[in-house]
């Protein structure tokens, strides 16, 4: 096992330095020497015959189970080196790729029943454990990092701003948030543009949380959520948005999201879409992202997404990509994950913590070293909605940025 083991590493680790301990005690290094070094030991010969069957679902679950140990650095800097290589995916397992791309559909099959057992598979989880890492505002989404040294709460502001500006909301405008969470964005737009925002979620966690927060601040006659599908809502709305949802809609329902949000849309209305997205065309969702994490979930890419928007009927007026945006977001989370990990540890157990530091770390080095990005697209119904630069975006900016509330305190009822 050992030299087998040995020679599949040192064929896919071209990049970097890992040295690894087998469980019978031998040692090799992988990679050119470059960087700072990494050490890593197996514990059981099942795990690493469970590395060479099937190392994408294989080494989250060892590493979640303590069969996989990190000796020297940490699993984001062994994960750094893992996903940096110059074949994404080790030669031996690209036959189960092929295989989970043939089943993909299956997979991301999300009618609404499906949809709402995955959503409370992830964000019904306890409010405390989400409280241990987000910003103030319970934010679970990319942030936008205006500079280098933008603090997380600073910067996930900056991102509703930011959509807030693209939308181009007046005072009274019905707004539609799409898969609303905890309501940072729907309070936002209710409080800031003095819209009139209906949120929609499919977490009962969320739910409570969102409505909560708007009695706090008195929002509750312009802000309310509702425990509801997209595709049972009433229009018309003038704006519509969703940040971090479309992630969860799966292939085969992409035009029916797109159809039913050009139902709901008014003829001068505005929607911006917020994803994470692909730079290299239509893939799978990681295997055990898929069974730990989000299940059901689907990354998708650009291609797949722009041929279904204008089968709808939509215009694109804006798409921008956010590089590397989501990847410092992922860095923040994890580093307050670990500064609190004690508390996650107490909420669930040590086995559900080092899973959750796994996702958030290989999550990151997804983003920093691999093909993930964000998108945003603005979208309307027909030409001249919108203004034909984007100097508006800034202007925008500045003017809500000039009425946003100067001080705020953290909002006990969202946890922490």
């Amino acid at each position: 096992m050992d030299r087998l083991l040995r020679y599949f590493l040192t064929q896919f680790i071209r990049r970097g330095s890992m040295t690894f301990t087998t469980a019978s005690g031998a040692k090799f290094t992988c990679g050119d020497g470059t960087g700072e070094p990494v050490c890593v030991r197996f514990l059981t010969t099942d795990g690493e015959r469970r590395i060479l069957l099937n190392p994408e679902l294989a080494l989250g679950e060892l590493y979640t189970d303590g069969t996989f140990v990190v000796e020297q650095g940490s699993i984001a800097d062994a994960l750094a080196i893992l996903l940096d290589q110059p074949e994404i995916l080790p030669r031996w397992a690209k036959l189960q790729w092929w295989v989970r791309y043939l089943v993909r559909h299956a997979r991301q099959f999300n009618p609404r029943g499906r949809a709402r057992e995955n959503v409370a598979r992830h964000y019904d989880l306890d409010g405390r454990l989400y409280s241990l890492f987000l910003d103030v505002d319970q934010q679970y989404s990319c942030a936008y990092f205006e500079t280098p040294d933008t603090s997380l709460d600073d910067a996930q502001l900056a991102k509703k701003r930011h959509l807030a500006a693209k939308l181009l909301v007046r005072p009274g405008d019905r707004v539609l948030d799409i898969g609303s969470g905890w309501g940072g964005l729907g309070l936002y737009l209710a409080e800031v543009t003095g819209a009139d925002v209906t949120g929609v979620t499919l977490s009962t966690e969320q739910l409570q949380v969102s409505n909560a927060r708007a009695a706090e601040k008195n929002l509750t006659g312009s802000a309310k959520f509702l425990l509801e599908d997209y595709r049972d809502i009433p229009g018309p709305f003038n704006r519509i948005v969703s940040v971090g949802m479309f992630e969860h809609v799966g292939v085969d329902f992409y035009e029916t999201y797109f159809r039913r949000c050009a139902e709901l849309l008014a003829d001068d209305g505005v929607m911006m879409l917020h994803s994470i997205g692909r730079s290299d065309g239509p893939d799978v969702t990681n295997p055990w992202i898929a069974k730990y994490i989000f299940p059901g979930g689907y990354i998708p890419a650009l291609s797949e997404v722009i041929p279904v928007i204008e089968r709808a009927g939509l215009l694109v007026c804006d798409i921008e990509i956010l590089r590397l945006h989501y990847a410092e977001t992922l860095k923040a989370w994890r580093e307050r994950f670990m500064a609190r990990r004690e508390e996650a540890v107490r909420l669930y157990d040590e086995r559900f913590a080092r899973m959750w530091e796994f996702y958030l770390a290989s999550s990151e080095m997804s983003f920093r070293k691999q093909n993930l990005m964000n998108f945003q697209i603005q979208l309307t119904k027909r030409q001249g909605v919108v203004p034909m630069t984007r100097d508006y975006i800034g202007r925008e900016e500045a003017k809500l940025r000039g009425i946003e509330p100067g001080k705020r305190r953290r909002l006990q009822i969202a946890g922490g």
